[in-house]
């Protein structure tokens, strides 16, 4: 086992994360602020940062449980597949924002869009360094199967399928967009321009996402080679 197991490190370290990805909403919904914009709900990047705050409010509430229950020695993470499927949830969001849509220094709204704001890096950036560190700081390694990565590609399709279903009923995603980003526009790419470039980030992804198992097997191994 590869894992930090203080239950008071991980408390601290999930309130911390609950603190910053919930700010990271906050600023990008501007609900405290009197203009709410519940538009990016509809966002794969709002979804994936929804995701892990739950997720993080839930391992603090677990971790508190077994903190009074079981002292502050033991596994912080009963289910590191479970944690790596939304930390390769939340991966998605960083890899497609510094790779495609970064770069492309895309448009929203029907303003320059500029990139790496405080917000920007709140959502893309720290919050999936968050899920990738509590993973690797907490996770009990050696639990992941060849066959994960391929699952965690369940949950972005299942928003695809929503952004499909939602364009076909008319549907924008503010500002009169058919399409939340801009590799998923039919009509600027095609339909065959689409599927290309949802394949090609299907295989980067699932390959990025072997990484974490080969991280993980080589961890476990690591462990119990010092333990030998």
């Amino acid at each position: 086992m590869v894992a930090l197991t203080s239950r008071y490190a991980a408390l601290a370290f999930r309130l911390a994360a609950i603190g910053l990805i919930l700010t990271g909403l906050i600023r990008l919904t501007g609900v405290f602020s009197g203009e709410t914009s519940w538009v990016m709900l509809v966002f794969y990047t709002t979804q994936s940062n929804l995701l892990c705050l739950g997720w993080m409010v839930f391992l603090a509430a677990v971790t508190l449980r077994d903190l009074r229950r079981h002292g502050p020695r033991g596994v912080c993470q009963p289910w590191p597949r479970l944690a790596a499927m939304v930390m390769m949830a939340i991966t998605v969001t960083m890899a497609i924002y510094l790779v495609v849509l970064a770069p492309a220094t895309f448009r929203q709204g029907g303003e320059g869009y500029v990139p790496f704001t405080l917000t920007d890096d709140l959502i893309h950036i720290i919050t999936p360094c968050l899920l990738i560190a509590d993973w690797f700081l907490f996770s009990p390694k050696g639990r992941l199967r060849l066959f994960d990565p391929v699952l965690w590609a369940i949950p972005p399709y299942i928003y695809l399928l929503f952004v499909f279903i939602w364009a076909v009923a008319g549907l924008t995603f503010g500002s009169g967009r058919r399409y939340p980003y801009p590799f998923l526009d039919v009509q600027a790419h095609g339909a065959g321009g689409v599927i290309l470039q949802v394949a090609v980030l299907t295989v980067t992804l699932v390959a990025f996402g072997y990484i974490y198992v080969v991280a993980d097997k080589l961890l476990a191994r690591a462990a119990r080679r010092g333990a030998a």
